[in-house]
């Protein structure tokens, strides 16, 4: 087990024309699962296959249990790494390609390492499987055995390069779930990039966000979701996406008007929401997000404006409403409201629910709206 600290990490390619990573400092705890997520060219994988050392850093520093790794090659770093194509020798069986780590990094007998590949195997549930070769397992068995080889060496950090993303949805949820328990049983550092926002959501400790090869926001799933530090963030994390309106804001604070709709629409801010936030908004105009599950129906005119559904989907627990307001809007509603398409409907939202994101810079000039945890990891 090890904490790893990467401070002012930068690659480049094509003699600096093309940078993947720009500037990236990150601290992860001893024992700590983080999620690495972002568009795809956001710069992940390239600092995962930075952290395993298969890729060279262009500048910065890597460090692995408080040694610096930055130069230490792939095969002296005291990591264990899954990739998402497996990457399981075709013509060695499971055991065999459980124990070529063993075999090639460590002093063990052959059978202290058919010892620990059996072990290991039961853990895994694969223990039937040791003389079938890659070709016989279905794609589970091979995330298993793939798992396996990685746990079977005991190493200090995990690497997950988008393990489960060649998985149906079904087998996704229940390999998320073992590799979670692994992780907590076994208590390894582990950094796990994904596309995937639900898998960074539910799996991870802490979330880190990349876009441009740039270090967007990092810290509890919970906290990120409901403080999101720029558009890009609010925007990206959260299935529906953040809904967006271009507001003006009056010169007093406490009034936002919408822009560019066909019906007139005024939010007024309470005194105690515009003393909090005084100085805050310079400018006059911005953009507001909104959560789609934070969007209220109301029969009260204050504060509202009616909209026309253009399409429900039922999703089961949920529907979502997709109304004609401003392009792109979605509320998420429970499954008892069901209004039907053509219908109007009149919608509001909670002062505290609103976030409003500088046009130039993208930033949230309002800050947290909500308390992040106490833990230190925050």
């Amino acid at each position: 087990m090890a904490q790893v600290r990467i401070e002012s990490l930068r690659k480049e390619y094509d003699v600096g024309t093309v940078v993947a990573v720009d500037d990236l400092n990150l601290e992860i705890e001893d024992g700590e699962f983080v999620t690495v997520v972002g568009p795809s060219g956001c710069g992940k994988t390239t600092t995962l296959r930075m952290l395993a050392g298969l890729e060279e850093p262009t500048s910065g520093t890597i460090a692995i249990g408080g040694e610096d790794v930055t130069d230490v090659h792939a095969k002296n770093r005291d990591v264990a790494m899954v990739f998402q194509n497996y990457a399981l020798y075709p013509h060695k069986t499971v055991f065999e390609n459980m124990a070529f780590g063993l075999r090639m990094s460590t002093d063990m007998s052959a059978e202290e390492r058919e010892q620990q590949v059996v072990e290991t195997a039961e853990m895994m549930d694969i223990e039937g499987l040791l003389e079938d070769k890659p070709d016989q397992l279905s794609g589970g068995q091979k995330q298993r055995v793939a798992l396996g080889r990685a746990i079977v060496r005991e190493p200090d950090v995990f690497l997950f390069d988008e393990p489960l993303s060649n998985l149906d949805a079904k087998l996704r949820t229940t390999m998320r779930a073992e590799i979670q328990r692994l992780q907590n049983e076994l208590g390894i550092t582990a950094v796990y990039v994904t596309h995937d926002q639900h898998e960074a959501m539910t799996m991870g400790d802490r979330i880190v966000i990349l876009d441009g090869g740039e270090l967007q926001q990092v810290g509890k799933p919970t906290h990120v979701y409901e403080n999101p530090v720029n558009e890009f963030v609010g925007g990206f994390i959260g299935s529906p996406s953040m809904n967006f309106l271009e507001v003006d804001v009056d010169e007093r604070g406490d009034t936002v008007h919408l822009t560019g709709l066909e019906e007139e629409f005024d939010f007024e801010l309470s005194g105690t929401y515009v003393d909090r936030h005084a100085g805050a908004l310079e400018a006059d105009r911005y953009t507001l997000g909104i959560r789609p599950e934070s969007v209220d129906f109301t029969e009260d005119t204050r504060n509202s404006i009616t909209a026309g559904v253009s399409v429900v989907e039922p999703v089961g627990s949920d529907n979502y409403l997709h109304l004609d307001l401003a392009g792109e809007f979605i509320a998420r509603v429970s499954p008892e409201i069901e209004p039907q398409p053509g219908d109007d409907v009149t919608l509001t939202f909670d002062e505290s629910d609103i976030h409003l994101f500088d046009p130039k810079t993208g930033r949230d000039v309002l800050g947290p709206t909500k308390e992040p945890p106490t833990m230190a990891t925050s």
